[in-house]
């Protein structure tokens, strides 16, 4: 066993978050962490890799090396990323090895200056830098916050084969399906364990709040017949026996079992007419081209979701929409009845020396929805801000409790547009729930950046992916385009496809040379594509860094091949496909 927990207590202030919970981490456990926001999950990985204070005892493996991933890790502004590098040059780390995986992690400017890196970069740079220290036990905090889908991808194969223990908060569904073996939830200052991932957590937890709620029922009608023995006449309480009142009172003072139902959120719609939102031939660039020219008439019910690599202008394209920033060619139109609310990342909008109360009741102190007017009061509690929290000031919230204000005040706006930038970033797995049935019903348009593989697929209908600077429409969630994000043949067919509907009407001819390879392609392409899987099965068990940069280096190799190949031989099918409509 590498830790143990016995009765540990923490107080926030005067709230008892962790009340005498019991904790045991085992050498091979993959543990998640989760629970309402704000109810103690980043103090517990805190309090285990001793960087706070607590009541209780906690038993640790002798010479146990702990490595933790911060939320929101901080770094020395003025250094850059390579004095980074050269300070965590310990015993067991090379340059080499940490220079590679922060390489990988789309930070190869090592000359950058720290206080010129997004809050998004600094967090995959202190990833990579956990991801090196030798450690018996691993402890990430949000590690998929700011991660593209590509480097998800990476991470979760990374702990899937990582032979040490792990203990780590995540919202992310799919994750937590894929890595944990046992999931625990913190739940009115308690912890209960779930053995398994996280389809068995839901079973669990449903069975468990199902017995629960049994036994409450039990207690009352047991309670409501003890009542009346006791409110009986003179001549009954003069036999009452001791022990039965005093189990009378014990069974009093149990407190009736808590669910949790999540937030509840309003509805407060403004009309959307026909005319929405279109883009003209839009295109944008920086250092670099990010995109363009891409067109597209947004249709009213549309769910979008915006896929791509960090760095290839999701967030630019988000702006470029909203009409915060312009395109450098083309046009965006916005209908006169759009009323856009803009989710964006972090919490840049909220004013952390304000009280919540005081920043709601700037908005509105009253507020007219379609359910009537409801008190702010009432609608903070309703997003799970009660009468303590909202007299806090914004500055002492979690950072789940501030993304999940933000949200709040985004919809009292009454959008009939949702723009949601990294929208579950922080937030609990019930407020995305409950955000997801919302926007199932939502009157209106939601465009979103995400990299929440389960949020994209149970919310969007469509998706924008953008790679080699060019936007492409596909329809259908994550799961279903899959493989347009990972296999260049299928790229290649459905380009080849679009190129057929509009190909020349001029006469052609195959050369010699041209009908050999049409012949041979396919059977060294289906070569290339076998070995290219052969590399990725050869990946599955390995955990030196070393090994697999040098494994990837030839994967990459064989994939560009397989690119080219690829290319000429759809370029050879369109001009055979030309001559055959031409005879």
């Amino acid at each position: 066993m590498l830790v143990s927990c016995k009765q540990i207590k923490k107080f926030q202030g005067e709230n008892l978050v962790l009340d005498n919970i019991e904790l045991n981490i085992e050498d091979d456990d993959k543990i998640a962490i989760v629970g309402v926001n704000g109810t103690g999950k980043s103090t517990l990985l805190n309090i285990v890799a001793k960087r706070t204070d607590f009541l209780g005892e906690i038993i640790y493996k002798k010479d146990l090396r702990i490595a933790m991933l911060d939320q929101n890790p901080q770094f020395d502004g003025s250094k850059t990323i390579t004095q980074i590098i050269h300070d965590n040059l310990k015993e067991g780390i090379n340059e080499y090895e940490l220079k590679a995986i922060v390489n990988k992690f789309g930070l190869d400017s090592h000359e950058q200056k720290i206080s010129h890196l997004s809050g998004g970069q600094i967090k995959r740079l202190a990833l990579a830098l956990v991801l090196v220290k030798p450690c018996d036990l691993l402890i990430l905090d949000e590690p998929t916050n700011h991660l593209d889908n590509k480097m998800i991808d990476f991470l979760e194969k990374y702990l899937i084969r990582f032979n040490k223990a792990l203990l780590l908060v995540t919202h992310d569904r799919y994750f937590l399906e894929r890595v944990t073996t046992k999931i625990i939830e913190i739940d009115q200052s308690q912890l209960y364990l779930y053995p398994g991932n996280y389809e068995k957590y839901l079973e669990q937890k449903q069975e468990r709040t199902s017995a629960m709620l049994a036994a409450q029922h039990k207690r009352k009608q047991f309670l409501k017949k003890e009542l009346e023995w006791v409110r009986a006449g003179v001549q009954a309480r003069s036999t009452k026996q001791k022990s039965r009142l005093e189990r009378f009172e014990q069974l009093s003072a149990i407190s009736d079992v808590s669910i949790n139902q999540g937030i509840a959120i309003f509805e407060k719609t403004t009309r959307l007419g026909k005319k929405t939102i279109e883009l003209i031939e839009i295109s944008k660039s920086y250092e670099k081209k990010l995109f363009g020219p891409f067109s597209y008439n947004f249709q009213r019910y549309d769910r979008i979701g915006i896929l791509g690599d960090n760095g290839t202008g999701k967030s630019t394209l988000l702006n470029i929409i909203a009409k915060y920033i312009e395109p450098d060619s083309g046009e965006v139109v916005h209908g006169s009845t759009l009323n856009i609310g803009y989710f964006k990342q972090g919490i840049h909008d909220l004013d952390l020396s304000l009280k919540v109360k005081d920043y709601i009741d700037q908005i509105a102190i009253n507020l007219a929805t379609d359910q009537g007017q409801i008190y702010s009061g009432d609608l903070m509690e309703q997003f799970n801000f009660d009468k303590k929290l909202q007299h806090t000031l914004i500055g002492r919230l979690s950072g789940g409790q501030k993304r999940r204000l933000y949200l709040l005040a985004v919809l009292m706006q009454g959008p009939n547009v949702l723009i949601l930038d990294e929208p579950t970033n922080d937030l609990d797995i019930q407020t995305m729930q409950t955000l997801e049935d919302f926007l199932d019903s939502f009157p209106g348009i939601v465009i979103t950046v995400s990299h929440d593989r389960y949020f994209l697929d149970r919310v969007c209908s469509g998706l924008f992916v953008i790679k080699n600077q060019h936007i492409t429409y596909l329809n259908g969630g994550y799961s279903q385009n899959i493989d347009s994000f990972t296999t260049v043949v299928k790229e290649k067919k459905e380009a080849y496809m679009t190129q057929k509907e509009q190909t020349r009407k001029t006469k052609l001819k195959l050369s010699y040379q041209q009908k050999k390879d049409l012949e041979s392609l396919p059977g060294e392409i289906d070569a290339l594509e076998n070995e290219i899987a052969a590399i990725d099965e050869s990946l599955s068990g390995e955990v030196d860094y070393d090994k697999i940069e040098k494994i990837m280096a030839r994967r990459d190799q064989a994939h560009e091949l397989l690119e080219k190949k690829s290319d000429c031989y759809f370029e050879l099918l369109e001009i055979q496909e030309e001559i055959e409509g031409n005879q």
